[in-house]
């Protein structure tokens, strides 16, 4: 029998016979194209994927399960555990489904419709970010001017960023296994102890013991006069570095009216009354003390 036979007319043959046009539908021999009948049932489904094909252990997200066969679909399993289904397409090609909870790992995902369960696809159970530990940073001290190059241990340390006092640490790097990372301190804080903290995507921590900033020696490099009166009352300018603080002494005896510029490199103030002759100045900060070369000469 041709195929032109299997038609819903009966398979006549139109007027043309078997080889030539005839009435109706133009094919060959007449009639309409041909349709099976009865129609085929609905076999097993089959799956082509999930997607996404990963996500949290906590599950809770939507995941598209695409395949053929779909409609009628009474339930969706991830490694056994059933999803929740929260539509169906009609034509039977995607079920969208909340991911139940699991375990980290892979599992297979199954479809059952009414015809039977189709073939596995994979999904991927991710476990959720664990937040960082701190153990320790060396080393602990560092001047206040920044530039402090430090090593920080712990764990859960990828994509860390460092915070002294809030304030960034620069250069930070962490280890491939995320349990130690490299940086530089930051320069800009008062001398002291300050909090070290560690943020992570996953939470944050803070590093026992914190960091402690050491103020910097003071580096003076001339005074502007060197000479005056032993009656004292003359205004001088010191130069220099990390005078942030300072107090000054002409020949032991301390100076008034002491400012210093925000910058910590300049320094004024008025000469006491003294000694005639060449009296040293000393300059005094919490990072320590320095003496201007030539000191200064009451006259």
């Amino acid at each position: 029998m041709s195929l032109s036979m299997l038609t819903n007319d009966g398979g006549r043959p139109g007027p043309g016979g078997q080889d030539g046009p005839g009435q109706g539908w133009p094919w060959p021999g007449g009639g309409y194209p041909p349709v099976p009948y009865p129609p085929l049932p609905y076999g097993q489904p089959l799956l082509l994927a999930a997607t996404p094909a990963a996500g949290p252990s906590t599950g809770g997200n939507v995941v598209l399960v695409v395949g053929l066969g779909l409609n009628n679909a009474t339930g969706v399993s991830f490694g056994g555990t059933p999803a929740t289904i929260l539509a169906k397409d009609p034509f039977g090609l995607a079920i969208a489904v909340v991911a139940p909870p699991h375990a980290a790992g892979t599992v297979p995902v199954t479809v059952t419709t009414t015809h039977g369960t189709s073939n596995p696809v994979n999904y991927t159970y991710t476990a959720p970010a664990q937040p960082p530990t701190a153990t320790a940073i060396t080393p602990a001290t560092g001047p206040v001017t920044g530039g402090t190059a430090f090593t920080l241990t712990g764990t859960n340390l990828s994509g860390a960023v460092v915070l002294f006092n809030g304030v960034p640490a620069t250069g930070v790097t962490v280890n491939q296994a995320g349990t130690s990372l490299t940086g530089t301190t930051p320069a800009g804080l008062t001398p002291g102890n300050v909090t070290v903290s560690v943020v992570t995507p996953a939470g944050a921590t803070v590093v026992p013991g914190g960091f402690t900033y050491t103020a910097v020696p003071p580096i003076v490099t001339g005074i502007i006069p060197a000479t005056g009166p032993v009656a004292g009352g003359t205004p001088f300018v010191i130069q220099g570095t990390g005078l942030t603080g300072a107090a000054v002494t002409i020949g032991g005896v301390a100076a008034t009216q002491i400012t210093v510029d925000p910058t910590g490199t300049l320094l004024i103030g008025t000469t006491p009354a003294g000694t005639a002759g060449n009296q040293p100045v000393v300059v005094t900060t919490a990072g320590g003390s320095a003496s201007v070369t030539g000191g200064f000469t009451y006259v």
